[in-house]
C-alpha cells in the first residue's frame, strides 16, 4: 500500500504537461519536496518561493537522472515526455529500486514503434485501420497509387516525432510528397506506416494501470490544426476539452473492454507489462464503430491540462498504487458536474521559426482574478534580472478553465484571453474554437423543454409550497374563502361585516424603483411599496383594504428572489390589515433583462354606505380649511427615473453615503402605509368627521394631488417651512440642480399623505393622529384658499421652499464643522495618482469608491509595464494614463524622476500592486502623501512571499494593512487595517483570495480617510495623527 511518510518526487519534462504535473503533486500532502528537471520559468518561480516543495534541477540524460535521484533520496519519478520513456529510463531507475511513473523500454514501443503497434493490434483483436510498412519511397508512392484497396492516404513516421510525425493527406499525391518528407525528416525511425484514411471525430482516451487494472479517465478532445476551423498545419495540440458530450458510457465501456484492458492485458502477456498512462487515440465514425489510431505511452500534451484540473483524488496516490500494483484499491474520483477547456498560446510562426524572449504578462493576474482559470506554461524562460517570463518555444501557454458547463469554460476563457487579454505576449496565436465540436454536440441532442425556453413550471410550484406559510399569515379571521393555487380568489364581504358594501379597487406597480431593489440585490421591502402604492389610494376614499393579489413577472424565475418579493408584499398586507388572497407569477423569456422582473398590484377594500362616511366630501372643502400632512418615510416610489439620471449625472452608484447610510438603502426605504391611524381617526368616534378629504402624494407630487379632491373655486397655500424635509431631497435638488416646480410636481417632498380638514376640528384631528403608534410626523402645513375659476395660475401654492432646501442641506453639511473656511478646505476632492504593475483589481476598487466620496478623485494611472491590464481599466473609466518602462533608464532614481514629472498637480501617490522598489529619494520627496497596502497584518509577516509565510507559521489570522510609505520596507505608519481568518483547508491562492478581497474594502476607506484630512502622518515621527 501507500507509504504514509511523505516523499521525494522528480518530475522529469519542460512543457505545459509536466507544469500541470507538478501543480498537481504540489496538492499531495505525501509529497515531501518536488524536484523538476529541466522544467521552466515556472519551475523557477515556484523554487524562489519560500518553503515551496518545488526545486529545479538540470539532470536531464537516463544515467545521470539515475545518479541524482541515488543521491538525493528520490522515491518516484514522474515521466512525462515520451523519449526518456524511450530511452529506457524506467528501466534504469527500477534497477535501483526506484519506482518510475512510465513504461519501460519495451512497453513503451507501443508509442515508439507504430509497425509494432499496428502488429499488435491486429494480433489481439484491437480495432484499428488497415496499413503497410515502407522504407523505400518508390514502393511506398506505388502502394499509395496502385495497389492499395483503400484510401492509403495517413502518412507516419514509424517512430517519435514530437506529436508531428502524422500527415494526413487530403488526395495521393500530398500523401507521397509525406512520404518523401517523413523519411528524409526521420532517417532513423525505420520507415513509414501508409494508413488507410478513416472518417470520423477523433478522440482522446487515457487511463492509469498497473499493469494488471485500468482506471479510466475522462474523455477529451485535442485540437491539432494551427487555425480554427481545424485549418493551418499539424501541431502538437493548440487546445482541448474534457469530458466529450458525445461519448456515451457506451462507447466508454466499448474503450475501457475491448481496446484499453485488451491493451494491457496483450502487453503483459507479451512480457511489456505496462505501468503508467496509456494513451489512446480513437475515430469514431457515424456508426459508432470506434477504431484506434494510435497508442501512447504517457499523458497527451494539451490533453493533461485539460484532465488532470478536473482530478479529486490524490493523484500521488494514484501513481503510487500503479508503480505498487495496487490500483484496484484505490477509488479514482472525478469533478463529475465540471467540464475543463485548454487554450494552447503559441509563438508567431509556429510550428516554423518564431521569435523568442518576448515578455509575458499577466500569468499570476489571470488566476488570482479569474479563480477558475489556470496558466500552465511550456516554453518559458525566467529573467532573474528583470523578474520577467519570456517565451522560449512554439507553444508558450497552455490556459485551461474549469467550468459548470462546457460552454460557460470556453467562453470565460475567451473573454479572459481574447477580450481583456489578462494574460498575453506579443503576437500570441492561438484559435478561438476549441471545444466547438463539443458544444454544438450538446446544441443538436438537447431535448427542448418549457424549461429550455426558459420557463420553469417546477420550479413555480416550488415557489407556491414556498409562499404558502408566508401568506396564511395574512388572512383576516372573516372573509377570505379557499387558499392560494386555485383559478381564482374568493372573499365574502358580509362574513367581513359590510351589510351594505361599496367596493373601492386600486392598482399601482412601484416604477423603476425596481430597478434600485435588483442593483442593490436587496427584495425584501420592494413588496411593501406595492402594497402601500395600492391601499394608500383606496384608503382616501375611507375604505378598507380587503384583499390584495400580486402580479410578478420575470425573463426567468428566481424563486428565492421572489419568495423575499412576496414576504415583503405579505409584510404590507399585515401592515394595511388586509389578506394576500392571491397573485400570478408569469416567466416570460426575451421580454425582460435577466434577473430582472417588474411587479403589479390590485387591491380591494370597501366601506359600508350607512356606517361609513364616504371620501372624499369635495364640495364640503371650504377656504380656510387646513391642510394636515402626514410626513412620508422618503421617496416612497415614484420619481426614481429622475432620481437614476441624478445618480448617472453625478457619476454616483447606491453605495454613494449619504445622511450615515448608502444612497441604495435610502432609496429603498419602504412606503409608509397609513391605513391604521386614517382608519382608526376615520370610523371610530366622532374624530375624524371634520375631515372632508384626503390625498395621497403619489405621482405628480404636492402640486397634481391636492388638486384632485378640490372644487374648481378653492386653491392652496402650503408652506414649506412648517414639515421636515429629509436630507434625500435636498441633495436630489442640489446634485441634479432640479427646479422648484419640478421637485414639488415629481417627488413627496417629504409630506406622502394630506388631509384636508374643518378649521375647528384641525387640531383634535392633529392630537388624535399624534396619539397613534405610528411613528411618523403630524402637524399643518398650509390652508385653502379661495381661487378664480377662470384663472391660469396654480391650484397649489408652495412658499419657502427652496430655503427648506438650502436649510435642511446646510444643517446636514456644516454639523460640526468650526468655520465655513474650513468646511470649503475639507470639501475640495484631492488628487491621487495610483502607481502600478499588473490587473489592476485594487486600483478598481479605489476608482470604484471615488464615484462615492466627496474626498477624491483618481486623476492619473502609471504602470512600468505596457502589457498592464490596469491601465485599460483606467482608461475605460475616463481616467489619464502614462506608461513608463523602467527598462529604459540607467537606473531607479533616473525612472522615479521620469514618473514624479507627471505628479506635479498629485496631492497624494497610492501604490496598488506597483512591482519596484522606491527609492529613499521619492518616499522623501512624498512623504506622508504616498500609501500602500500589504497582504498582512503589520508588523507580522513582512517581506514577500507573506501567504506562505503565515500558513508556515501556522497563524490562525491574517489580513491586510495600509500604510504610509518610509524608507523601510513594510515600515510605515499604519492607517487601517482588515483582518481574514486562516482556515484549517487554505493553501496559498485560497488564502490569498480571501486576503485581496479585503483589500478591495479596505485600501479606498483607507485613501478616503487620508484625502479627507482625518488621519495624517506626524512631521518628525512614524505615527499616525488624527485631526
Amino acid at each position: 500500500m501507500i507509504m504514509s511518510s511523505p516523499r521525494n518526487v522528480l518530475v522529469l519534462g519542460s512543457g505545459a504537461r509536466e507544469d500541470c504535473l507538478t501543480w498537481k503533486l504540489q496538492q499531495s500532502p505525501l509529497v515531501k519536496s518536488l524536484r523538476v528537471s529541466p522544467g521552466n520559468a515556472s519551475t523557477v518561480k515556484q523554487s524562489l518561493k519560500e518553503s515551496s516543495k518545488v526545486v529545479r534541477v538540470t539532470t536531464e540524460h537516463c544515467g545521470d537522472v539515475v545518479h541524482y535521484c541515488v543521491q538525493n533520496d528520490i522515491s518516484m519519478v514522474v515521466v512525462g515526455p515520451e523519449a526518456n520513456l524511450a530511452r529506457g529510463i524506467a528501466d534504469d531507475l527500477n534497477k535501483k529500486g526506484i519506482s518510475c511513473f512510465g513504461p519501460s523500454q519495451r512497453a513503451s514501443e507501443i508509442e515508439s514503434n507504430k509497425k509494432f503497434a499496428k502488429d499488435f493490434m491486429i494480433e489481439y483483436g484491437i480495432p484499428t485501420a488497415r496499413y503497410e510498412v515502407f522504407t523505400d519511397a518508390v514502393e511506398a508512392c506505388d502502394f499509395i497509387n496502385n495497389r492499395a484497396e483503400y484510401a492509403a492516404l495517413v502518412v507516419k513516421a514509424n517512430g517519435l516525432a514530437a506529436g508531428k510525425g502524422v500527415i494526413v493527406a487530403s488526395n495521393k499525391q500530398e500523401a507521397c510528397e509525406a512520404v518523401t518528407d517523413i523519411l528524409q525528416k526521420y532517417p532513423d525511425k525505420n520507415g513509414v506506416v501508409v494508413e488507410e484514411l478513416l472518417v470520423g471525430e477523433e478522440f482522446s482516451f487515457l487511463a492509469f494501470t498497473d499493469g494488471h487494472t485500468v482506471q479510466m479517465m475522462p474523455p477529451a478532445q485535442d485540437h491539432k490544426r494551427l487555425l480554427d476551423g481545424d485549418r493551418g498545419p499539424n501541431t502538437g495540440g493548440m487546445g482541448a476539452y474534457c469530458p466529450c458530450p458525445q461519448i456515451t458510457a457506451n462507447m466508454r465501456s466499448y474503450v475501457k473492454t475491448n481496446i484499453l484492458q485488451k491493451t494491457v492485458d496483450g502487453m503483459r502477456n507479451e512480457g511489456r507489462k505496462f505501468v503508467g498512462v496509456l494513451y489512446a487515440g480513437v475515430i469514431i465514425n457515424s456508426a459508432s464503430q470506434v477504431k484506434v489510431l494510435e497508442f501512447n505511452c504517457r499523458f497527451g500534451d494539451p490533453e493533461c491540462e485539460a484532465i488532470l484540473p478536473l482530478l479529486k483524488t490524490d493523484i500521488f496516490t494514484i501513481m503510487e498504487a500503479c508503480v505498487t500494483g495496487k490500483l484496484d484499491t484505490v477509488n479514482v474520483e472525478w469533478n463529475e458536474s465540471h467540464s475543463c477547456v485548454t487554450l494552447i498560446l503559441a509563438s508567431n510562426g509556429y510550428p516554423g521559426k518564431y521569435p523568442k524572449n518576448i515578455p509575458i504578462e499577466g500569468i499570476e493576474e489571470v488566476t488570482k482574478n479569474r479563480p477558475n482559470i489556470r496558466v500552465f506554461e511550456a516554453g518559458t524562460t525566467f529573467d532573474p534580472n528583470t523578474g520577467s517570463t519570456l517565451t522560449s518555444g512554439g507553444r508558450v501557454l497552455a490556459v485551461s478553465c474549469v467550468a459548470p458547463q462546457l460552454d460557460e469554460a470556453r467562453h470565460i476563457l475567451m473573454e479572459s484571453v481574447c477580450v481583456e487579454k489578462m494574460v498575453s505576449f506579443q503576437s500570441a496565436v492561438f484559435r478561438t474554437d476549441i471545444a466547438q465540436r463539443g458544444i454544438d454536440f450538446i446544441m443538436r441532442n438537447k431535448k427542448l423543454s418549457y424549461a429550455d425556453s426558459g420557463v420553469d413550471i417546477a420550479e413555480g410550484n416550488h415557489l407556491v409550497s414556498d409562499i404558502k406559510s408566508i401568506v396564511k399569515k395574512t388572512k383576516l379571521s372573516d372573509g377570505c374563502v379557499g387558499d392560494i393555487g386555485g383559478f381564482g380568489c374568493c372573499f365574502d364581504l358580509r362574513a367581513a361585516g359590510y351589510d351594505h358594501p361599496i367596493l373601492v379597487s386600486g392598482t399601482d406597480g412601484v416604477g423603476t424603483k425596481l430597478m434600485i431593489a435588483q442593483e442593490m440585490k436587496s427584495h425584501e421591502t420592494i413588496g411593501i411599496d406595492l402594497v402601500a402604492m395600492c391601499v394608500n389610494d383606496i384608503l382616501t376614499h375611507n375604505a378598507q383594504p380587503l384583499y390584495f393579489l400580486d402580479y410578478y413577472a420575470c425573463s426567468r424565475l428566481d424563486r428565492h428572489v421572489a419568495r423575499d418579493v412576496i414576504k415583503g408584499i405579505a409584510t404590507g398586507c399585515e401592515l394595511a390589515g388586509c389578506s394576500l388572497i392571491g397573485g400570478e407569477t408569469a416567466e416570460m423569456p426575451g421580454m425582460y433583462p435577466p434577473n430582472s422582473y417588474d411587479l403589479a398590484g390590485f387591491a380591494v377594500g370597501a366601506y359600508d354606505r350607512y356606517k361609513h362616511r364616504a371620501l372624499p366630501r369635495v364640495a364640503d372643502v371650504t377656504p380656510g380649511d387646513v391642510i394636515v400632512g402626514l410626513s412620508s418615510s422618503g421617496l416612497h416610489s415614484n420619481g426614481f427615473s429622475l432620481v437614476r439620471k441624478v445618480m448617472e449625472r453625478c457619476g454616483v452608484d447606491c453605495d454613494y453615503p449619504l445622511d450615515g447610510a448608502r444612497l441604495g438603502d435610502v432609496m429603498l426605504t419602504p412606503t409608509r402605509i397609513y391605513v391604521r391611524p386614517l382608519l382608526t381617526l376615520l370610523r371610530h368616534g366622532n374624530h375624524g368627521n371634520g375631515v372632508r378629504a384626503l390625498a395621497h402624494i403619489t405621482g405628480g407630487g404636492l402640486l397634481e394631488n391636492l388638486p384632485r379632491v378640490l372644487p374648481d373655486q378653492c386653491g392652496v397655500q402650503l408652506d414649506a417651512s412648517l414639515w421636515p424635509i429629509p436630507t434625500i431631497f435636498a441633495w436630489l435638488s442640489a446634485k441634479g440642480n432640479i427646479a422648484e416646480d419640478e421637485m414639488l410636481r415629481t417627488f413627496n417632498c417629504g409630506i406622502g399623505m394630506c388631509l384636508i380638514v374643518d378649521k375647528n376640528c384641525a387640531d383634535d384631528v392633529i392630537a388624535r393622529l399624534m396619539t397613534s403608534q405610528e411613528a411618523m410626523w403630524v402637524g399643518r402645513i398650509g390652508v385653502v384658499t379661495s381661487r378664480d375659476v377662470d384663472s391660469s395660475g396654480d391650484v397649489v401654492k408652495v412658499k419657502h421652499f427652496n430655503q427648506s432646501l438650502v436649510n435642511c442641506c446646510e444643517k446636514k453639511l456644516t454639523n460640526g464643522s468650526p468655520t465655513k473656511e474650513k468646511k470649503q478646505e475639507e470639501i475640495k476632492r484631492k488628487k491621487i495618482a495610483v502607481l502600478i504593475s499588473g490587473s489592476g483589481t485594487n486600483l478598481q476598487s479605489i476608482m470604484d469608491y471615488s464615484r462615492k466620496t466627496d474626498n477624491y478623485d483618481v486623476t492619473l494611472v502609471i504602470s512600468n509595464k505596457e502589457t498592464a491590464f490596469g491601465l485599460e481599466r483606467a482608461k475605460r473609466f475616463g481616467i489619464e494614463t502614462k506608461m513608463v518602462n523602467h527598462k529604459n533608464f540607467k537606473n531607479r532614481q533616473a525612472f522615479e524622476e521620469e514618473v514624479d514629472k507627471y505628479l506635479d498637480d498629485v496631492d497624494v501617490v497610492v501604490l496598488a500592486g506597483f512591482m519596484r522598489i522606491l527609492s529613499d529619494w521619492f518616499v522623501k520627496k512624498w512623504r506622508g502623501r504616498i500609501i500602500n497596502i500589504h497582504p498582512s497584518l503589520l508588523p507580522s509577516f513582512k517581506g514577500r512571499n507573506v501567504h506562505q509565510q503565515v500558513l508556515d507559521a501556522g497563524a490562525m489570522v491574517t489580513g491586510c494593512t495600509v500604510h504610509f510609505v518610509i524608507e523601510g520596507v513594510d515600515e510605515g505608519a499604519i492607517i487601517a487595517q482588515q483582518s481574514v481568518p486562516v482556515l484549517p483547508n487554505d493553501d496559498i491562492s485560497k488564502l490569498e483570495e480571501r486576503v485581496k478581497t479585503a483589500e478591495h474594502d479596505i485600501f479606498p476607506r483607507a485613501i478616503d480617510l487620508v484625502t479627507s484630512r482625518k488621519i495624517s502622518l506626524m512631521s518628525h515621527h512614524n505615527k499616525i495623527e488624527w485631526n
